[in-house]
């Protein structure tokens, strides 16, 4: 029987919800992976599974490019080079432009803080100092090679959807990284790609009308690798949290 066959929906009991709750709470964003190679049927149930995510009116705006050897390792090559061009020289970032906006134009607080506290917390783990730009660019450019994961993702949506199905988006790559993560898999979605669409489009084979959300490492994590022992705070659920009764 197909992982798929679970049964009726409305019916289906969920036995085993500690198990739910760790593959949750034990995702994070996985910064180094082992060579180990995932197999095919491995990712095609993760992503079957994610298919089930709701979307607004069924819509599935989702559209996913899995990157693995020759090609991945073409895509990590071009935007490395790419990478290191802006590094050299700034202005070219101006050929490189997201096609959304992903963060404020202007940031307050709380959010600037908790993006600073995540930034010097990654960076602190791995001795990075304040002004390091040689280090800093390094470990920026490991986005680009997918921090060594033998799988790359890129994500697509047909640039006519509206800003809520980016909404249903984030709700179909959660749950990729929730079933990776009861597969033994873990991942590291990333908005870095964002700014490469036109490296990034033409060499997977993808449409005009289509342009990049974000892309995802995903592979088995290397536990024995500092950068994975960051792990980032999170605000207590009672302090975001309105009870209206």
């Amino acid at each position: 029987m197909s992982i798929l066959d679970i049964g009726p929906q409305v019916s289906t009991r969920v036995n085993d919800p500690a198990s739910v709750d760790a593959a949750i709470l034990s995702r994070f964003s996985a910064r180094a992976y082992l060579p180990q190679a995932v197999e095919r049927s491995v990712l095609q149930e993760v992503l079957s599974v994610a298919a089930r995510s709701p979307s607004g009116t069924n819509t599935q705006p989702w559209k996913v490019y899995v990157l693995q050897g020759a090609k991945r390792d073409e895509l990590v090559a071009k935007t490395c080079a790419a990478h290191d061009a802006i590094s050299a020289n700034p202005a070219l970032a101006a050929d490189y432009a997201e096609s959304y906006d992903y963060y404020p134009e202007k940031w307050v607080s709380p959010y600037i803080d908790r993006r600073r506290e995540c930034g010097f917390g990654l960076y602190g783990v791995l001795g990075i100092g304040k002004g390091d730009k040689a280090q800093m660019h390094a470990q920026h450019q490991k986005n680009f090679r997918f921090f060594d994961a033998p799988v790359g993702l890129i994500f697509t949506i047909d640039k006519v959807m509206g800003r809520g199905s980016l909404l249903d988006y984030g709700m179909f790559l959660q749950s990729i990284m929730v079933a990776a993560r009861s597969r033994g898999l873990h991942t590291c979605p990333q908005a870095a790609w964002n700014g490469f669409s036109k490296i990034i489009l033409p060499l997977v084979g993808a449409g005009d009308n289509e342009m990049v959300v974000c892309g995802m490492s995903l592979g088995y994590a290397d536990e024995s690798a500092l950068v994975n022992t960051f792990q980032t705070t999170r605000v207590p659920a009672q302090d975001f949290t309105h009870w209206v009764d």
